[in-house]
C-alpha cells in the first residue's frame, strides 16, 4: 500500500460517499487509487473553489464531514475561498490539496504554493504530511477536529513523493485524543442552574438563535424548550431555520437587513438567551445595546467566541442539543404569555410594506409563492446580494433546509452548494436562487450537474445589475453615481439552459407566476427559470 492507497483508505474507513475536485499531476496518485474504491464517488467539479462549496452543502444537509480533493499550485489557491467560505460559517470539511514534492518545497518549483501559510487565518487546522506512516493518524484526527466542537474545515497538504511511497504498516486509531484540544460539550451544571433560575425571574425573554443549533442539530430541542417556557424567539441570518417560519413563537430575523419587530424584541427584552451566534456586527451592531439593563446569557461551543463581541451576565459553554436537554430537566414558574402578546402585536403592526413595481416581478412575493409550494423538506440555497436578503426575510421554511454564505457572503455559492446538497440527499428538493451575477460566478457547474446526473433546479433574478452594491451606491453616492455595477452583455439564459439541455422558463409578468412557479417545481430534473425583475428594486 502506498501514501495514496492509505489516504483512500482512510477515507472509507470514515464512511466518505463522495469526493468533490480538480485532478492536476500533484494529486494525481490519490485520483489514481480512488478509482479502485467502489464506495466512493468522485465528482469534477469545474472549478476549485466551487469543489469546497460543494462539499459545503453536501456536509450542511447530512451532518457528515464534506470532502474535497485539488491539486497542488493554482488548485490549491483556487480552493482558498471556499475553505474561508466553510470557516466563517463553521462547516465541517477535510480539504485535501497535492504538493509537490518534498525536496522541492521552499524552491519555487512549478505549481508550489504554501496552502498552509496561506490559509492559516481560516482554518480549523491544517496538516502537512511528511511521512506516509503518519497518513492514518492525520487522516483520523482531520475527520474529528472537522466535525467536533466549533465544526470548521480541515487542511491535509500531501506532496506527491509522500503520496507515492510505501506505507509499511497501515493502523487506523480507534479513538483520537489531542492534549490540546479537548471540546466541551455538557453544559456546566452551575451555569445551567443560573440560567434557569433568572429565566424563572424574566418577564421579557427572548432566545436568539444562531447557526449552532443547525450545527448542533439542535432545532427540535429548541422548539420544545421555546414552548415549554413560552420563550419568543429570533434568529440571525445562519439561523433560518432553526425555527419554523410560520411557528407561532417565531419572530424573525435579527440584524440589518432583519424585521424590524424582532430587532425591537431583542431591544426591549430584559434577557436575551444567545445560542450558537457570534454576535457579529450584521446581526448586533451595536452590542451595548444587548448587554445594557439586560440579562445576557451566550451559549455557545466555541469559548472564543464568548465575550469576544459583548460581555455575557453568564457565559455557557458546550453543546445547544446538550444543553437544552439538561435546561429541560427544570421545572420553573413564570408567565411570559403577555410578553409574546406584545411581540405578536408588534409582528403585526411593524410589517414592512413594500411598493413593488407592477410592471415586473416582486421578487419578496415571488420567494413567498416559490417556498410555499416547495416540498416540505426542500433545501433552499440562496446565494449573496440582494437575492439573499430576500430569500431570507420571505421564505418559508418547514421541515426544509435554508443554506447561504452569512458570514464570508460569498458570491456564486449558491449553485454548487445546492449540487452537493443534491448529491448528498438526492430524494430533496433542491432549489438554488441567485443573482445573474451570481450566477455568472458558478454557471459552469452546470456542466458537472449534467455529468453526474445532478439535477438542481435555478432561479436567477434578473436585474441586470450587481443590485447590492448598487444599491450601496445610490444610497451613498446618488443614483448618476453607478461604478461597475452594469451587467450588460449577460448571456441569453434560454440558450445556456439548451447548451446544457435543462429546461427554460422566463417570467416577467405577476400573472404569470403561479403557473411558472408550478412548472418550475414539476418532477425532479435541472430547471433554470430568468425571473425578471425592476433593475432598480431594492433588498426591502
Amino acid at each position: 500500500m502506498n501514501g495514496a492507497e492509505a489516504m483512500v483508505k482512510c477515507l472509507e474507513l470514515e464512511g466518505v460517499e463522495m469526493v468533490f475536485g480538480y485532478p492536476g499531476v500533484a494529486i494525481c496518485p490519490f485520483y489514481d487509487a480512488i478509482l479502485d474504491a467502489e464506495s466512493i464517488r468522485t465528482i469534477l467539479i469545474r472549478t476549485e473553489q466551487n469543489a469546497a462549496h460543494a462539499a459545503s452543502g453536501m456536509a450542511r444537509v447530512t451532518g457528515k464531514v464534506g470532502v474535497c480533493a485539488v491539486t497542488s499550485g493554482p488548485g490549491a489557491t483556487n480552493l482558498i475561498t471556499g475553505i474561508a467560505t466553510a470557516f466563517a460559517d463553521s462547516i465541517p470539511l477535510v480539504c485535501i490539496t497535492g504538493q509537490v514534492h518534498s525536496g522541492l518545497i521552499g524552491s519555487d518549483s512549478f505549481q508550489e504554493a504554501d496552502i498552509i501559510g496561506a490559509t492559516e487565518s481560516f482554518i480549523k487546522y491544517s496538516y502537512l504530511v511528511k511521512n506516509a506512516e503518519d497518513i492514518p493518524r492525520i487522516f483520523r484526527e482531520a475527520f474529528y477536529i472537522a466535525n467536533t466542537g466549533r465544526k470548521g474545515p480541515v487542511l491535509i497538504d500531501v506532496p506527491i513523493d509522500v503520496q507515492n511511497a510505501i506505507v509499511k504498516k497501515f493502523k487506523y486509531p480507534e479513538e483520537v485524543n489531542l492534549r490540546t484540544y479537548k471540546p466541551t460539550v455538557k453544559g456546566h451544571a452551575v451555569q445551567i442552574k443560573k440560567v434557569m433560575a433568572e429565566l424563572e425571574k424574566a418577564k421579557r425573554p427572548v432566545i436568539c438563535a444562531g447557526g449552532g443549533v443547525l450545527l448542533s442539530d439542535a432545532q427540535n430541542e429548541l422548539r420544545e424548550f421555546a414552548h415549554r417556557y413560552q420563550v419568543p424567539v429570533v434568529h440571525t441570518m445562519m439561523g433560518i431555520g432553526s425555527m419554523q417560519t410560520e411557528d407561532e413563537l417565531n419572530f424573525g430575523m435579527v440584524g440589518n437587513h432583519g424585521a424590524s419587530y424582532a430587532n425591537r424584541a431583542m431591544n426591549e427584552a430584559d434577557m436575551i438567551i444567545m445560542v450558537g451566534a457570534r454576535v457579529a456586527d450584521r446581526t448586533v451592531n451595536q452590542p451595548e445595546i444587548i448587554t445594557r439593563g439586560k440579562v445576557l446569557v451566550h451559549m455557545d461551543v466555541d469559548p472564543a467566541e464568548i465575550g469576544k463581541n459583548a460581555g455575557p451576565t453568564i457565559p455557557l459553554v458546550g453543546d445547544a442539543k446538550h444543553i437544552f436537554e439538561d435546561m429541560m430537566q427544570y421545572e420553573i414558574e413564570g408567565d411570559h404569555n403577555l410578553w409574546v402578546q406584545t411581540l405578536y402585536e408588534y409582528k403585526q403592526t411593524m410589517k414592512e410594506k413594500r411598493v413593488p413595481d407592477p410592471a415586473f416581478i416582486d421578487p419578496a412575493e415571488f420567494i413567498k409563492k416559490l417556498s410555499d409550494k416547495m416540498e416540505k423538506d426542500a433545501i433552499y440555497v440562496a446565494d449573496v446580494g440582494q437575492n439573499q436578503i430576500w430569500s431570507c426575510r420571505n421564505c418559508i421554511v418547514r421541515e426544509g433546509s435554508f443554506l447561504t454564505s452569512g458570514g464570508m457572503g460569498t458570491m456564486g455559492y449558491s449553485i454548487p452548494a445546492a449540487m452537493g446538497a443534491k448529491a448528498g440527499q438526492p430524494g430533496r428538493q433542491s432549489i438554488a436562487v441567485c443573482g445573474d451575477g451570481s450566477f455568472q460566478m458558478s454557471m459552469m457547474e452546470l456542466a458537472t450537474m449534467r455529468q453526474y446526473n445532478i439535477p438542481v433546479k435555478i432561479i436567477v433574478m434578473a436585474n441586470r445589475y450587481l443590485g447590492m452594491v448598487r444599491e450601496y451606491q445610490k444610497n451613498t453616492y446618488g443614483a448618476d453615481r453607478y461604478s461597475v455595477v452594469d451587467l450588460s452583455g449577460s448571456p441569453d439564459l434560454s440558450k445556456i439552459a439548451e447548451a446544457y439541455g435543462m429546461r427554460f422558463i422566463r417570467v416577467s409578468e405577476k400573472a404569470d407566476e403561479d403557473s411558472a412557479i408550478s412548472e418550475f417545481l414539476r418532477g425532479d430534473e435541472s430547471v433554470l427559470m430568468e425571473c425578471v425583475i425592476n433593475p432598480t428594486d431594492t433588498s426591502k
